[in-house]
């Protein structure tokens, strides 16, 4: 039989942590697959609008998805949409960019791949002089463009419409053709083992060889990448040289990262000026 429901207990929930009731949340959701609002609001003793609230802001972090009635797992096949990727967390985004340019020098070369975290390092790279730019992303290509006298080598391929990304097998051509100092990826899910992971074979694809050829790989990816599961492997992170995030990873994949001498660096809120 289900408790009352007060302010109270709203309250009570609240002195302990809005971020960890959240992440509880998580969890239940992974064990079961789908939870109900109401299931969910007997479990943490909140109302069912204060559930709602946070798995909307759970859904928008892409820790979940948010479904009529309750929240489920995330796809592993289809992302959420780029529109919305590019609003949400952006301040954490920007960090990262700052923090994964502040590590690019000037006068060299980069590839820079498809994403909304590569998107960000890109806007600060506007400071740097002299780079040769080679990329699969509209976004990137144009922006840069209009900031700066870089290089800019856009891969040939088809334009995906929904996101300005160019795919192909004449996009992975045009990309092996290059020899570059550093390589700014971003990719839609770490696995607990260390794979990188994404939705789109092409994309995948197209990674890939930005990955074979590069002398130095940085991987740029926010803390929500932790809870999700697509379905493509992209590689591994014992090809990455630095993977910039906005949060300390989970304990196994940063023990992970120390045995295979992977460089982490956190963008944290308290570092910013």
């Amino acid at each position: 039989m289900s408790r009352p429901l007060d302010r109270r207990s709203d309250d009570r929930v609240e002195a302990t942590g809005v971020e960890g009731r959240r992440s509880a949340i998580v969890t239940a959701v992974r064990q079961r697959g789908f939870v109900t609002i109401e299931a969910l609001a007997t479990q943490f003793g909140v109302t069912v609008q204060t559930i709602r609230r946070d798995l909307n802001e759970l859904s928008a972090e892409g820790r979940l998805e948010r479904y009529r009635g309750g929240g489920g797992l995330p796809s592993s096949v289809e992302n959420i949409d780029y529109a919305d990727r590019r609003v949400t967390l952006l301040p954490e985004k920007s960090r990262i960019g700052r923090l994964a340019a502040s590590r690019i020098p000037s006068h060299c070369s980069v590839f820079i791949n498809i994403g909304t975290t590569p998107e960000a390092v890109a806007r600060e790279l506007t400071r740097h002089d002299d780079l040769s730019i080679i990329t699969n992303n509209l976004n990137v290509a144009i922006s840069l463009a209009e900031a700066t006298e870089f290089r800019i080598v856009v891969a040939g391929g088809t334009v995906r419409n929904r996101d300005g990304a160019v795919l192909g097998q004449l996009t992975c051509d045009t990309l092996s053709q290059f020899r570059v100092d550093v390589a700014v990826i971003g990719i839609s899910g770490i696995d607990a083992d260390g794979a990188l992971l994404d939705y789109d074979y092409e994309e995948v694809r197209a990674t890939q060889t930005i990955l074979a050829h590069a002398r130095k790989t940085f991987l740029v990816a926010d803390h929500t990448k932790f809870g999700r599961r697509p379905m493509v492997q992209v590689g591994r992170l014992e090809q990455v040289d630095t993977f910039f995030t906005d949060r300390m990873p989970p304990a196994e994949v940063v023990a992970l990262m120390e045995r295979q001498g992977v460089t982490l660096a956190v963008a944290d809120s308290a570092d910013e000026p």
